[in-house]
């Protein structure tokens, strides 16, 4: 059993998350942080991290400095790893998808993987539901999976599962919102369906070395 969790997590999802672990231990000691700085602090020889649905890359000599493994969780199947796995799988058309919880290692979406959430796609699924969906397995998996993690002396099972697909990165992202002056129909829809949904993502074209922003008007 770890001396203490380190939980890397935002400030919306902390207070559940702790909430939920504390019904599985009240004397555990939960330190909650949100970026690298904080974590430098809190990540002491003894301690276990769990990371969940974080952007925040954790380095080598803070995983070393642990002694022992961490864990992530994070929305996406070990089929899509990278960035915004949410909408290359909408532009791909999947009818599967799922959340990964899995070791950490120094590159993003390589350590084992430990867990897997799989479900069912309903037809004509776009960006931002297959991300609600995907967050929804997320959670189901630190459920499960979590406690044990922070709580037990046993090693977590290493599954016979293997990253696969490109690892996209948001350069890949970008690309996708940025349109060809003749893109056809379908593809335009496809794109919009799949990155456009996003109110944070700016869909743009570019015209004789000019790049305009779409505005949706409905």
């Amino acid at each position: 059993m770890a001396s203490a969790l380190i939980l890397l997590t935002g400030y919306r999802e902390a207070p559940y998350l702790i909430d939920y672990l504390r019904g599985y231990s009240d004397t555990l000691p939960i330190h909650h942080v949100t970026d690298l700085e904080e974590l430098d602090r809190e990540c002491l020889p003894g301690r276990v991290l769990i990371a969940f649905c974080t952007a925040v890359i954790v380095p080598k000599r803070v995983l070393d400095r642990l002694g022992r493994p961490a864990f992530n969780f994070h929305p996406g199947p070990p089929t899509y790893p990278g960035r915004s796995p949410e909408s290359f799988a909408t532009y791909d058309g999947v009818t599967r998808f799922g959340a990964t919880s899995h070791i950490m290692a120094p590159r993003v979406d390589e350590g084992p993987i430990v867990g897997v959430e799989w479900f069912d796609v309903p037809p004509d699924t776009g960006q931002m539901t297959l991300a609600d969906l995907a967050f929804q397995a997320t959670l189901r998996l630190f459920a499960r999976q979590a406690p044990i993690m922070a709580l037990s002396s046993q090693p977590m099972k290493v599954l016979d599962i293997q990253w696969s697909g490109r690892k996209t990165s948001k350069r890949d992202y970008d690309m996708m919102t940025d349109l060809a002056p003749c893109i056809d129909a379908a593809e335009f829809n496809r794109r919009l369906r799949a990155f456009g949904e996003d109110p944070e993502t700016s869909i743009t074209v570019t015209l004789h070395g000019h790049r305009f922003v779409l505005r949706h008007e409905v």
